[in-house]
C-alpha cells in the first residue's frame, strides 16, 4: 500500500574537554583580508528560567524586513565576489555539469495498470513525470514541470495519479517551500481543473478508490494564506472532491493536541483508511477506519485507535482478510512485523509475524506484495532484502548487484512485482524490477554515467568514538591512493532523527573524487543505522555523543593518514549543519574547512519557527528547564569564543527555506564573522528562490562548484 503519509510527520538536531591534538600549521589564508558587511547588534536578552542569554542579532529573524534583505544582499555580494575570484571554480562547474548529464529515473508506482515515474534526461531543471503501459513500452510524458516553471523557481513536488488513471494531482511550491498548492490535471484534455487547493503542508496526496477526490493535510486556518516561518498548530486531514462544487471536508484532527502532525493513507483496495498522529518526527499513534465499499467510500466511518500510545513507530503495510499488517518498533527497537484484527487496540494481542532481528529494518522499508513481505535490513549500513511469507517463514533473499543500498522500495498489495532503487558510492541510482513469480531482477531505464567508477573503491571501516563506541565509516577514494596525510578529504555526517545515511551516489562526490579528493561518511549515533537504541543514544541530553562520534571520525582519518588537519573539510546539512557547526567550534584545530548547510544553529529558539516544534523529541527544548543547560552547552550560536581561529567556513542556506528558517544561518554568520580570530574566510551564500532541499539542477551544480572551489582554496596545497 501507499504508506508514505502514515508514519510520523516528515522532517522536516558542554564544550568538549580538551583533547590531545597533533600539531600542524594552519593552511595559509587566501590573499587579501575580507571586509564583511557590518551587522548591527541589538540589546535583546532572554530569560530562560533565570538564565540570561543575549540575542543581539534577533532582528535577522524578521525575514521580510528591508533591513534583513539589505544584509543578505550585502553578504551575498562579498561571498560571490570571493567565489568568482577562485581560479578552479569555472573548471569545476564545467566538469560537474558533464557528470550530472545522464538519465536519472525514480522508482515507479503502478496505478491504473500503468507505470508512473519521474525521469530527468540529464540537465533538466526538474524531472518530468512519465507513464508507460508495461516494462518494455515507450514512456509518454504526463506533465513537464520545466514548462510550468522554465527557470525552476516553482517546484513540482508531490504527485499522485487517480486510480482510474484519468486525473493527476500534483503540488507546486514557490522556491520549493514546504507550503504547496495542489492542482488537478485532467489527463484526457491536458487541462487543469479550475479549483486549486491552497497551502497544504507536510502532506501527501491519497486518492479514494472512486477517483472522485483525495486526502491531504494542512494546518488549521491556512486556506487563504500561510505564514512563511510561523510555528503552526492544529494539523488536519481534509478530503477534496474534484467536482468543483463540494466544499472540502475535515476528516481528522487532534484539537486537544495542537502540536501533533497528522497524516492519512489508504489501502490499495481503497477500503481501509489509516490515520496517524505524532508530536515529533519518529513515533506515532495509529487509527484505522473501514470505509465500506471502495466505490462509495464512507469518509465519516468511525476511526478506531489501534496504537494508543506515541511510544513507537507504527506503519501499516496493508490488510489481508480482516488483519492489518504493520511494521512497528513497539517492544522491538530494531523493528518487527505484526498482524492484528483491524481495530485491535490491545497491542498485547498483536501477532508477531517476523520477529525483531539483530539487524535493524532500514527506515521501515517494508512492502507487502501479494503473499509476500519484502523487508530491507541494514547490516553494518549495507542493505539486504529478505522475503517472508505472510506466516513469517523465510522465503529467501533478493540478490543485489553488489554491496550498496536500497534507498526506496515499492509494490502493491495486489501485485506480483517489487521495484527497488539501488545505489552505492560508486553506482548511480538504478531502478530494478523484481518479479515474485520468476525471482528475476531486471533494470528499468538504467543510467549511463560518464564517471569511471572502476578507478575508485569504497572501504567499509570502523573506528572508536570518545567513549569507546564502535562507529562505521565509509571511505571512498581512487585506487592506489597513498596514505601519506596529503589527500584533500571531505567528511560528511548527519546523526539525527533516526535517519540512516546509507551509501549512495552523487555526481558532486564523483567530481570531488576526480579532483583527487577522498570522501568519507561517518554513521553517527542519532541515526537509525543500528535501530532505535542507536537513535536514542544521540538525542536530547545525549546529543554530545553525536559530536564526539564526528570528531573521532576526523581524528581517525588523520591518524590513519588519509588526510591531515590542514586538508580536512566537514560537511552536513540541516541537522548535519548543526553537527558541522558544533564540531568546528568544539575542535577548531582539527578541521581546515567547515561547510554547514541549512543548519539548525540557534538551539534556544529553533522550536519557535515553522516545523521546529516537531523536533523537540530529538533535541529537547528551551521551554523545558531541564533542557536549557544541555542545549546551551553545544548551541553553535552561543558557543563561539571570540579570538579563536575557526576553520574557513562557507555557510549555505536559501531564502525560501521554511523547514529550517534561514535566520539560523544569518545569525550564526554574523556571530562567526565577529568572533573569527584569524584571516580564514567566514562567508554565507544565500540561494535566492531555493528552499531546504530544493534547487533546480543548474543551481545545484553551481552551488557545488562554489563549495568545492572554496574547499580547495582553503586547504593546504598538496605539494
Amino acid at each position: 500500500m501507499k504508506r508514505t503519509d502514515c508514519g510520523a510527520v516528515p522532517l522536516l538536531l558542554a564544550i568538549l574537554a580538551a583533547t590531545p591534538t597533533l600539531a600542524e600549521p594552519v593552511p595559509a589564508a587566501t590573499p587579501g583580508a575580507l571586509a564583511y558587511p557590518p551587522t548591527r547588534a541589538g540589546d535583546v536578552v532572554d530569560d530562560y528560567f533565570g538564565r540570561k542569554i543575549a540575542d543581539p542579532y534577533r532582528w535577522l529573524e524578521d525575514l521580510d524586513s528591508a533591513d534583513t534583505a539589505a544584509w543578505v544582499a550585502a553578504q551575498n555580494k562579498v561571498t560571490f565576489a570571493y567565489l568568482e575570484s577562485l581560479p578552479q571554480r569555472e573548471a569545476i562547474r564545467k566538469r560537474l555539469t558533464e557528470l550530472w548529464d545522464y538519465q536519472r529515473t525514480g522508482v515507479p508506482v503502478r496505478e491504473a495498470g500503468q507505470l508512473w515515474f519521474r525521469q530527468n534526461s540529464g540537465l533538466q531543471r526538474q524531472e518530468p513525470l512519465y507513464r508507460q503501459a508495461d516494462l518494455k513500452g515507450q514512456p509518454t510524458i504526463v506533465i513537464d514541470p520545466n514548462a510550468l516553471s522554465p527557470d525552476g523557481s516553482v517546484q513540482m513536488a508531490e504527485w499522485a495519479p487517480s486510480p482510474d488513471g484519468r486525473y493527476l494531482a500534483y503540488t507546486l511550491a514557490k522556491g520549493g517551500s514546504d507550503v504547496k498548492d495542489v492542482k488537478v490535471r485532467d489527463l484526457t484534455t491536458s487541462d487543469d481543473l479550475p479549483v486549486v487547493v491552497r497551502n497544504i503542508k507536510f502532506s501527501g496526496l491519497n486518492w479514494t478508490k472512486d477517483s472522485r477526490g483525495f486526502l491531504y493535510s494542512r494546518f488549521k486556518g491556512t486556506e487563504a494564506g500561510a505564514d512563511f516561518s510561523r510555528a503552526a498548530e492544529f494539523h488536519q486531514v481534509w478530503y477534496h472532491a474534484i467536482d468543483g462544487r463540494t466544499p472540502d471536508r475535515l476528516v481528522f484532527d487532534r484539537p486537544q493536541h495542537p502540536r501533533d502532525g497528522v497524516g492519512a493513507g489508504l489501502s490499495d483496495d481503497g477500503r481501509w483508511l489509516f490515520l496517524s498522529a505524532g508530536s515529533g518526527t519518529t513515533y506515532n499513534r495509529l487509527w484505522v477506519a473501514d470505509l465500506g465499499s471502495a466505490q462509495t467510500p464512507n469518509l465519516a466511518a468511525r476511526a478506531i485507535l489501534m496504537a494508543p500510545e506515541e511510544d513507537a513507530i507504527h506503519t501499516p503495510l496493508g490488510v489481508v482478510g480482516d488483519e492489518v499488517y504493520l511494521y512497528t518498533t513497539y517492544q522491538a527497537p530494531n523493528g518487527r512485523i505484526v498482524a492484528a484484527k483491524a481495530g485491535e487496540g490491545d497491542r498485547a494481542k498483536w501477532r508477531t509475524v517476523v520477529p525483531e532481528g539483530k539487524e535493524a529494518i532500514s527506515g521501515g522499508d517494508v512492502v507487502l506484495v501479494g503473499d509476500r513481505l519484502a523487508i530491507v535490513y541494514l547490516v553494518d549500513v549495507q542493505s539486504r532484502v529478505r522475503l517472508f511469507g505472510l506466516d513469517g517463514k523465510p522465503q529467501g533473499e533478493i540478490a543485489l548487484p553488489e554491496p550498496g543500498s536500497v534507498t526506496a522500495i515499492s509494490g502493491r498489495n495486489d501485485g506480483d512485482e517489487i521495484f527497488l532503487h539501488f545505489t552505492s558510492f560508486l553506482r548511480p541510482a538504478t531502478v530494478f524490477r523484481y518479479g515474485l513469480a520468476t525471482s528475476a531482477m531486471e533494470p528499468f531505464h538504467p543510467p549511463q554515467s560518464t564517471f569511471e567508477a572502476s578507478e575508485y573503491e569504497t572501504r567499509a571501516l570502523f573506528y572508536q568514538s570518545k567513549d569507546g563506541t564502535r562507529v562505521p565509516i565509509f571511505v571512498t577514494l581512487r585506487k592506489g591512493t597513498k596514505l601519506d596525510g596529503r589527500n584533500p578529504t571531505v567528511l560528511y555526517g548527519y546523526g539525527g532523527f533516526n535517519v540512516s545515511i546509507v551509501p549512495s551516489f552523487s555526481p558532486a562526490v564523483a567530481g570531488w573524487l576526480e579532483m583527487g579528493g577522498v570522501y568519507a561518511v561517518a554513521n553517527l549515533r542519532g541515526g537509525g543505522e543500528y535501530g532505535e537504541a542507536w537513535h536514542r543514544a544521540g538525542t536530547q541530553e545525549r546529543k554530545q555523543n553525536v559530536f564526539d562520534d564526528f570528531i573521532a571520525a576526523g581524528e581517525f582519518l588523520v591518524r590513519e593518514k588519509y588526510t591531515s588537519q590542514s586538508r580536512l573539510a566537514i560537511r552536513g546539512g540541516s541537522n548535519g549543519g548543526l553537527l558541522v557547526a558544533a564540531s568546528m567550534i568544539q575542535r577548531p584545530d582539527l578541521f581546515a574547512v567547515a561547510l554547514p548547510a541549512v543548519g539548525v544553529l540557534d538551539m534556544m529558539r529553533y522550536q519557535k519557527f515553522s516545523g521546529g516544534g516537531f523536533w523537540t523529541d530529538d533535541y529537547g527544548s528551551s521551554d523545558d528547564r531541564q533542557a536549557v543547560d544541555y542545549l546551551m552547552a553545544y548551541s553553535p550560536l552561543h558557543n563561539l569564543k571570540p579570538g579563536t581561529c575557526f576553520p574557513a567556513t562557507l555557510i549555505t542556506t536559501a531564502d525560501r527555506d521554511d523547514r529550517v528558517v534561514p535566520s539560523h544561518s544569518f545569525k550564526f554568520a554574523a556571530a562567526l564573522q565577529k568572533a573569527q580570530g584569524c584571516p580564514r574566510p567566514t562567508l554565507i551564500r544565500v540561494e535566492v528562490a531555493g528552499s531546504h532541499g530544493y534547487r533546480p539542477t543548474d543551481r545545484v551544480i553551481a552551488e557545488f562548484a562554489d563549495i568545492w572551489a572554496f574547499t580547495l582554496a582553503n586547504m593546504a596545497p598538496a605539494d
